[in-house]
């Protein structure tokens, strides 16, 4: 389902390009809106919400492929932690499906996916670890690291219900957007593979923008 936001980005509180290999940690506060956008098209942006209140408290794929009974994201799939709370909500989507299956890239990964000589390249786990170390004020370390959400990323699923990677259904400016429930803190990756035809081999950047809830 396609939904268009109404958000003026002139008047987000904050708004961040994000490198591509680059990531970003932030807190966003409940009823705040996040929008992620895909600024030039199949590029995936892989993240994970923490409770800043209590960060063990931290996104589930089990439990929101569950409690939605669908394995893409979309307009009005709630975001549940693995204590079964809503963390966000999907209010806006240009996109029509995010991935929460396929994980993230890993030097492990790319050794199995592509070949031993690529374990030494960039991975997602790898931003996700800079992220930690740089911004310890957070408290989370790397088993923390839980499964994420790919957005922008098409991870089909086969007949036999294994997983593929095909060509992205994003495009330039194309954009997610949620709502907060509760206070988190985001941590996105902004997936710097170099070896998925899906992205032409050049990983882009995207942007954030953030909106204090509508008074």
């Amino acid at each position: 389902m396609i939904k268009e936001s109404a958000l003026n980005p002139a008047a987000a509180r904050y708004r961040k390009i994000i490198p591509a290999g680059g990531y970003w940690i932030e807190e966003i506060k409940a009823g705040e809106i996040l929008r992620i956008v895909d600024v030039e098209g199949n590029q995936a942006a892989d993240t994970l919400f923490y409770s800043a209140a209590d960060p063990s408290e931290r996104y589930s794929a089990t439990d929101t492929v569950r409690e939605q009974a669908n394995v893409y994201l979309g307009v009005g799939s709630k975001l549940l932690s693995q204590d079964g709370n809503v963390m966000l909500e999907i209010i806006a989507d240009t996109v029509g499906r995010h991935d929460t299956l396929g994980g993230a890239c890993a030097t492990e990964s790319n050794t199995v996916r592509y070949a031993l000589d690529k374990k030494t390249m960039h991975a997602c786990r790898d931003s996700w670890l800079l992220a930690l170390a740089e911004n310890d004020h957070f408290g989370l370390t790397k088993r923390d690291l839980a499964h994420n959400i790919n957005f922008f990323m098409n991870v089909p699923i086969t007949a036999e219900g294994g997983l593929t990677f095909a060509d992205g259904v994003s495009g330039p400016g194309k954009y997610v957007e949620m709502q907060a429930v509760m206070d988190l803190i985001v941590l996105i990756s902004n997936c710097p593979q170099l070896n998925n035809p899906c992205n032409a081999y050049n990983p882009t950047p995207v942007e954030v923008l953030v909106w204090l809830p509508a008074a």
